[in-house]
């Protein structure tokens, strides 16, 4: 199927993929690992499966059409993640439900890797549309799952730093060429802690009444979420909340190291770069994991309007914009080998470098 008759995701479809795993996973938690292992084979081979089904639902909404129901959908799933949180630490860490036996040790397991995953793919495509958003209400329960998942900071350096200066050297979450995926683990997460502060910094410095520095929350928020996981479960309930956190922070990462990867922005004779365009993300054409993941593999369109909701972006054409060969998801598991990553991905960069 071509994607010119392909029809748009609908937002029942984006509730089905996004919501269906968030049930599973829930479900392991009260009432046994099988029902998390479906939630893994559901974001895994399901996934991957479906999104083989090539042009199905990648077709553009039509111009001006609006989504009423795309907050509503956002704000469901946001407080899904905030609840799953401290349930999946509950189980991992050795919590009974109602005075049960609790999980056994590979439940806890299926649990943990499902609960990091959802985590991870979709409260952080949630959080991340939801700091989009025009609304205050909105962006601060963005910011509150961000904080939940001890990854505040990502608030500011994501729309201060990042859609600045993504595809350059100035912009600390764009991997190099070459670059492998811990070495920008590394780098990524620490550099943009440091910008974001300072880009909050220096807007406060610009306010006669600043108010309170946006990362003196997100730090504290951090604190009451291991406060909460000691509550459940002691020391364990912290180090389980830690980990889950960890494990969602690296698929976030991961799709940022993924999306642009080896894309650079030239440097203008007047010493700025050029303006962002299309050309300077990766995007992916598989419909069912940008279901689920709220549409993030258009990625290049994300940058082009960062206040487009999730449901209207467009996916630019394999000649306008670079596009994976593989699902998103699947793209970020290879890149977890940065020797395959870089063999993988090398001849489309290539050629994609000599097209542009």
């Amino acid at each position: 199927m071509s994607k010119t008759n392909a029809r748009p995701l609908s937002m029942f479809l984006f509730a089905l993929a996004a919501l269906t795993p968030l049930v599973l996973f829930a479900s392991g938690i009260f009432w046994g690992g099988w029902w998390a292992v479906a939630g893994l084979v559901y974001m895994t081979v399901f996934a991957a499966l479906m999104d083989q089904i090539a042009g199905l639902f990648l077709g553009d909404p039509p111009d001006g059409v609006e989504f009423p129901a795309a907050d509503v959908l956002l704000v469901a799933l946001a407080i899904g993640s905030l609840v799953l949180m401290p349930l999946a630490v509950w189980a991992i860490a050795g919590g009974s439900i109602a005075g049960g036996a609790g999980l056994s040790g590979w439940g806890r397991f299926a649990v943990f890797l499902g609960a990091g995953l959802w985590l991870g793919q979709v409260a952080n495509s949630t959080a991340h549309e939801l700091i989009h958003r025009p609304g205050r209400g909105l962006f601060w329960l963005g910011a509150l799952v961000y904080c939940n998942l001890l990854f505040g900071h990502h608030t500011s350096a994501h729309r201060l730093v990042h859609h600045r200066f993504a595809a350059s050297a100035d912009d600390p979450n764009t991997a190099r060429s070459g670059e492998g995926y811990y070495a920008f683990f590394v780098r990524a997460w620490a550099g943009s802690f440091r910008r974001g502060w300072a880009a909050e910094t220096e807007l406060r410095s610009r306010r006669a009444a600043p108010g309170l520095h946006p990362y003196a929350i997100y730090i504290g928020l951090a604190a009451v979420a291991l406060a909460c996981g000691y509550l459940i479960a002691g020391w364990g309930g912290v180090l389980a909340w830690a980990a889950l956190a960890a494990h969602a922070q690296s698929q976030l990462m991961l799709s940022d190291y993924v999306q642009h990867y080896g894309l650079t922005r030239k440097v203008r004779d007047d010493g700025r770069l050029e303006p962002v365009s299309d050309r300077h993300s990766w995007n992916a054409a598989h419909w069912f994991s940008a279901a689920y993941m709220l549409n993030a593999p258009r990625h290049s369109d994300h940058h082009a309007h960062p206040a487009r909701p999730y449901p209207a972006l467009r996916l630019p054409s394999a000649d306008e914009a670079p596009r994976l060969p593989w699902p998103l998801p699947a793209a970020c598991m290879i890149a977890l080998c940065p020797p395959v990553w870089k063999r993988a991905i090398r001849p489309h960069l290539n050629r994609w470098r000599k097209a542009a």
